[in-house]
């Protein structure tokens, strides 16, 4: 698994120091976008000014550019993140920089990021067209955001900037944790400690009773931490959660929206803002947090809560994903194990066969169910819904040599592209590899064992070509007449399901299987 932006920004502070970290962070963005250069602006009150710039380091500090200009500029203006994927000399937006003959850029990408009373934003650009990768960008606009955050408040405080220290307490309090629970209890303790709240909680949405459940709470009241679910429409919490904004409370214990008065007159509970915690569009729940005394939360207070909520709720995605990625990994190894213990059953069955023929069935099946548990093995290891085409030949190869080979000359040898299948298309590919496989030991070498079996896959675009060829004996010059096998029969019969074309003829000297199909890109 790639690491995390917060991680990538973590580890370039950790290799700085001082005023060079906002240049190490910016060259770590530009590493991992793999882009051909960087600017770091800042929305001063009249004008752009220049942070950090790959190209031109020179002009740092001496060079602006008029507020609201360029794709910096309108990132700014609408708080969105721009993509430019292609043809960038043709965008109106785009600003050239006059003193200087800047490289043929093709794309560009710009990160509005929001600090302590101040904003920025980050230009990428590439000298070529690049796809849209919009998870990640809004990954690495949060994480950023949390770095210009901290970075601006020690700087509005005349310190030397500690954007580290910061990063370390948030990523800590983020990341400590694979499991939403505990990363919902460091948030609540860490945002009561940081800003001086009486009580923070967090609720999360329950979608089967559309209620909030409260999830997280520092408060040590008993009668607190068991306040019942809310529902969804009747609370200030679901109202910040409905309308995706941040909800301000002067005095909770005087607003008769509010549910629970009788809690807050007994925890002296004043003032409340609730922050909806939304990842990707979608909002999955709602950090409150309640003062001691009657005020009005700064904007700059709000900002920083909304950011924490913002890098929240992508953290708990994540936590819940990693758990999923956990069954879903000990499911398909536990399918695997089944399979494997139907094939010793088969095994045994043959051991105690006396006709040759029930033999040769069983073996056929025994090949077929391995076939599919080394899907399932492969699914347990690697991505939960696609299969490495060439690790499964691997495979299939490996089992093969292993138990039916043994001390054998003929040589395997798997080459050209490699491309992910999903989990349906993969067992399909399995059973027709096993298939020609077999179906070249068995006809193409047959008593010899001596010769080469070669897999060869050729991926263009969506499409995808698999061969099996052998150097053994030559097809029957009647082979278009004949009736299939059973083997075959399952390889034309898999091939239309795969809405594929099926063909084995001899080309030089070589008996070619050629399976071509389309790769679906999901499920």
């Amino acid at each position: 698994m790639k690491p995390s932006p917060l991680t990538l920004i973590q580890s370039a502070l950790a290799s700085s120091n001082g005023a060079e970290s906002l240049g190490a962070v910016a060259q770590a963005v530009r590493a991992a976008w793999a882009a051909d250069t960087v600017d770091w602006l800042e929305d001063q009150e009249e004008s752009l000014e220049w942070l950090h710039s790959h190209d031109h380091p020179e002009m740092v500090g001496r060079m602006r550019m008029a507020k609201g200009a360029g794709l910096a500029g309108q990132a700014l203006r609408t708080s969105e993140i721009i993509w430019v994927t292609d043809d960038l000399a043709a965008h109106e937006e785009d600003a050239k920089l006059p003193f200087s003959e800047e490289r043929p850029y093709q794309a560009s990408l710009v990160l509005p990021l929001t600090g302590d009373a101040t904003e920025s934003a980050i230009v990428l650009r590439f000298l070529k067209p690049i796809d849209r990768q919009e998870e990640l960008a809004e990954q690495w606009r949060e994480a950023l955001s949390l770095f210009w955050l901290g970075y601006t408040s020690a700087r509005r405080h005349q310190a030397e900037p500690d954007p580290e220290g910061v990063l370390s307490e948030v990523s800590e309090t983020l990341l400590g944790s694979q499991y939403p629970e505990e990363i919902l209890q460091h948030l609540v303790q860490f945002t009561a400690r940081r800003f001086s709240y009486k009580v923070v909680t967090v609720r999360l949405l329950d979608e089967k009773t559309q209620s909030l459940v409260l999830r997280a709470t520092q408060s040590g009241n008993r009668a607190y931490r068991r306040k019942a679910a809310l529902p969804f429409g009747t609370s200030i919490a679901g109202k910040a959660m409905r309308q995706k904004r941040t909800v301000t409370v002067l005095d909770v214990q005087e607003d008769e929206t509010y549910v629970g008065h009788d809690l807050a007159e007994e925890q002296g509970l004043r003032s409340m803002v609730c922050v909806p915690l939304t990842v990707f569009e979608r909002t999955i729940g709602v950090m409150s947090c309640y003062t001691a005394e009657r005020r009005q939360f700064t904007a700059d207070e709000i900002r920083t809560l909304e950011a924490l909520a913002r890098q929240t709720a992508v953290s708990i995605e994540h936590a819940r994903l990693q758990v999923r990625t956990t069954l879903m990994q000990e499911m398909h190894h536990r399918v695997k194990n089944n399979l494997q213990q139907v094939a010793s059953l088969l095994r045994l069955q043959m051991n105690q066969s006396q006709d040759h023929h029930v033999d040769e069935a069983l073996g056929d099946s025994l090949g077929r169910i391995l076939a599919i548990a080394s899907v399932h093995d492969l699914l347990s290891r690697d991505d939960l819904d696609h299969v490495g085409l060439r690790s499964l030949a691997e495979n299939l190869i490996q089992h093969t040599s292993q138990s039916i080979l043994r001390g054998s000359g003929i040589r395997f040898q798997v080459q050209g592209d490699d491309t992910s299948l999903s989990t349906s298309q993969a067992t399909q590919v399995a059973l027709i590899l096993n298939e020609l496989i077999l179906n070249a030991v068995e006809h193409g070498f047959g008593m010899d064992q001596t010769g080469q079996i070669h897999v060869t896959v050729e991926v263009n675009e969506t499409q995808v070509d698999l061969w099996v060829s052998n150097d053994g004996h030559r097809l029957p010059e009647n082979y278009s007449e004949q009736e299939p096998g059973l083997g075959l029969q399952i390889v034309n019969s898999l091939a239309r399901a795969l809405r594929g074309t099926f063909t084995m003829k001899d080309e030089l000297g070589w008996t070619v299987a050629h399976l071509s199909f389309t790769r679906t890109l999901g499920e």
